[in-house]
């Protein structure tokens, strides 16, 4: 399930199945990977990082951000809202909303989302910068990732609060052990899960 997903750190994944596929690439080491299709959530600069896309992308890249993002990337971007669907060959991407309810760093009128990818059947759901939000019942995922590291989004027990909620297969912490949040954080996410959690070992 989790066999050609990498998490090269931060908030950041990348998928590498029939296509390579990125969400929010932030500070990628060495020479990355091409991408098919990268995937932004919102437009802070450690999710949508111009630097980082410019590493990864060709000119048949696909870029898909939210159509509220203030930034603008040139070449071959299209926007997305929250509840759209769009298919990537036999992919097919779903946004979320993603947003805070206890703070105010991102607010649902910004429209950021998070991401529902269904690869070979397999549902992984990233959730973007968010708190547990009500739209996280009922998303019928396998693998859900989640932040962890606190301040800017939901802390260990808030987001194994949003597992509960969520009912996937397996978690996956991420947004930690950079600009927020700790390994422990990761660990003390695992412990209070009722359901498996991966960490997964931070690298491409």
């Amino acid at each position: 399930m989790l066999s050609n997903v990498k998490w090269p750190g931060h908030a950041t994944l990348l998928f590498g199945a029939e296509k390579i596929i990125y969400i929010d690439p932030y500070q990628l080491k060495g020479n990355p990977k091409k991408a098919d299709l990268i995937l932004i959530t919102h437009d802070h600069y450690d999710h949508l990082s111009e630097t980082d896309i410019e590493k990864i992308r060709t000119k048949d890249t696909i870029v898909v951000m939210p159509a509220s993002t203030k930034k603008s990337i040139c070449g071959n971007v299209r926007t997305i809202k929250a509840d759209e669907i769009f298919k990537f060959d036999d992919i097919t991407v779903e946004a979320i909303p993603s947003y805070n309810t206890n703070k105010d760093f991102h607010p649902k009128s910004a429209g950021n989302v998070g991401y529902i990818l269904t690869i070979n059947n397999i549902r992984y759901y990233h959730a973007g910068d968010t708190d547990i939000i009500p739209e996280m019942e009922g998303l019928n995922v396998d693998v859900a990732f989640l932040p962890v590291g606190g301040t800017y989004t939901m802390t260990p027990a808030e987001a194994a609060d949003a597992v509960r909620l969520i009912k996937p297969k397996v978690a996956v912490p991420i947004h930690y052990n950079s600009i927020v949040g700790s390994m422990e954080d990761a660990k003390t996410f695992e412990k209070l899960c009722d359901c498996p959690v991966i960490i997964l070992p931070k690298g491409e």
